[in-house]
């Protein structure tokens, strides 16, 4: 399953001196993936996933959001630097989900 999607980027408030910043998939792509994923997460029920944003690819995993409908995909510092996106940003991103 790939769901194309734009996003703003956000810091996680719970830590927002360490600067966690992540993307919110969809809601509605969010409610499938978690009817397909049924009882295979992982830890804090994480999925495995393939990301492109802009010219950046990498394997990751997504998180259900705490407080959130949608999972949520965190975006480390090298690729917000590599992409030239901060806090506030809007990506256009790809996530394809692995191991389904």
């Amino acid at each position: 399953m790939k769901v194309e999607f734009e996003s703003e980027l956000w810091v996680w408030a719970a830590r927002p001196d360490e600067n966690w910043t992540f993307v919110s998939l969809p809601v509605e792509a969010s409610e499938e993936i978690r009817d397909r994923a049924a009882g295979l997460t992982r830890g804090f029920g994480s999925l495995r996933v393939r990301v492109e944003l802009g010219g950046s690819t990498w394997t990751t995993s997504i998180f259900p959001g705490s407080g959130r409908d949608a999972y949520v995909l965190p975006v480390k510092r090298a690729i917000r630097k590599a992409e030239s996106l901060e806090p506030g940003s809007t990506a256009a991103v790809t996530v394809e989900l692995l191991d389904l």
